[in-house]
């Protein structure tokens, strides 16, 4: 029976979305403009099509890269769900597009409504927060982290997304206790309709050596339909969720959770998963730093060279893949490092398929995420799901 390993190469988009007016992000191109301000080399994610699929996206060719597959099947991916947020992307992935609109916070400061803040403070015992504006996780640490030691207030912040996040020094203010205050957080923005509530751990002394760790933990609204893990799950395969996978999907669906930090550990944590996998298994593995070290910060050399760190572990994944397992490639959103602002981007987003037991082409222009699910379904043999159309 065959497995599917699935790679959500978090915010790689590759611009072209038709929509992007809406979401003021025309022109938006996470690959196109990483390629056109850093010699990239990706060798092996362009044999599996990267750079038709770009082309086919933009109508250009990024630097660096040939429209020259020399395996596989290609295409592009067209969002079909509201906002830009990483639920909406992965759960439409899954099979399950998102009809709704999420909430979300004002660009005003003071950012969140002062009646939640004064809830979150009561319930939870805290002396008060900092932050309440819109910001970069890693740039709002750098500037309250020791004033939040120093008073034990956590730092809450948000972004053009559908969050609310709340950074604490993991020793200083407690993991549990973090997590606790973000349960209370997500029962009191869930009437608000707010995606989700992430913890955002962080260790060090001062700014200048303060670094976020791997305990990050979303708390998240649940998809409203069963998705394609549900569906797996209930047929009795094996579900590996691998880095925040399990936290997008409020656990629904999974049956082996799996976490790690950094892309190259990821990376060892899938290889080891499919060690595992039993016939029939689906794998699935977000790598966050794309869009959570270099997205967001607006770091084109280092999203750059993270890129070519992945490339070039490719040919390990592909030859760890059994004669009829399935690979695909793909990303949730855009996030352009070159783009105004700090937030994600609306884009189309690559589709790159591999297997031994697959003949190479095209597939086009898929209308919606939700068509991945759908060919990991058929190829799976799990019955189809409402959205979506196998492109296999």
């Amino acid at each position: 029976m065959p497995r599917a390993i699935l790679c959500i190469l978090d915010s790689f988009g590759i611009g072209g979305a038709p929509d992007a007016a809406d979401y003021a992000d025309v022109g938006a191109d996470t690959l196109g403009h990483i390629a056109a301000n850093y010699r990239i080399s990706l060798p092996n994610l362009d044999a599996l099509g990267l750079g038709a699929a770009a082309q086919f996206s933009t109508g250009e060719l990024p630097r660096g890269l040939t429209d020259q597959p020399r395996g596989g099947r290609w295409g592009v991916g067209r969002e079909v769900s509201k906002g830009k947020d990483t639920p909406s992307g992965h759960w439409e992935i899954a099979g399950v597009p998102v009809p709704f609109e999420w909430g979300y916070f004002p660009l005003t400061e003071p950012t969140f409504p002062p009646e939640l803040i004064a809830q979150l403070i009561e319930k939870s015992g805290i002396p008060g927060i900092l932050g309440n504006k819109h910001a970069s996780g890693t740039t709002i640490i750098a500037e309250l982290g020791e004033e939040s030691i120093r008073t034990g207030k956590p730092i809450c912040y948000t972004s053009v997304d559908s969050v609310f996040q709340i950074a604490a020094h993991e020793q200083h203010f407690g993991l549990d206790r973090l997590y606790e205050l973000c349960r209370t957080a997500f029962e009191l923005t869930a009437p608000l309709n707010i995606g989700r509530v992430i913890a955002r751990p962080f260790v060090g002394e001062n700014a200048n050596d303060f670094k976020r760790t791997g305990n990050r933990r979303d708390f998240a609204i649940p998809p409203p339909e069963p998705t394609l893990l549900d569906r797996a799950k209930a047929a009795g395969r094996q579900v590996y969720a691998i880095g925040k996978v399990s936290d997008i999907y409020a656990g629904h669906g999974v049956t082996h959770k799996i976490k790690a930090t950094g892309n190259m550990a990821l990376f060892d944590r899938t290889l080891e998963a499919m060690e595992m996998a039993e016939n029939g298994a689906f794998v699935m593995v977000n790598f966050v730093d794309f869009d959570q070290e270099y997205g967001h910060r607006r770091d084109v050399p280092g999203y750059a060279q993270a890129l070519e760190a992945f490339d070039k572990r490719l040919p390990e994944l592909i030859a760890a893949l059994r004669p009829d397992d399935l690979l695909i490639l793909t990303a949730d959103h855009g996030n352009d490092p070159t783009w105004r602002g700090s937030d994600h981007t609306r884009e189309q987003v690559p589709i790159l398929v591999f297997s031994p037991a697959l003949s190479p082409g095209t597939i086009g222009i898929r209308p919606s995420f939700a068509d991945i699910g759908e060919s990991i379904a058929r190829w799976l043999g799990l019955a189809p799901g409402p959205h979506g159309k196998s492109f296999l």
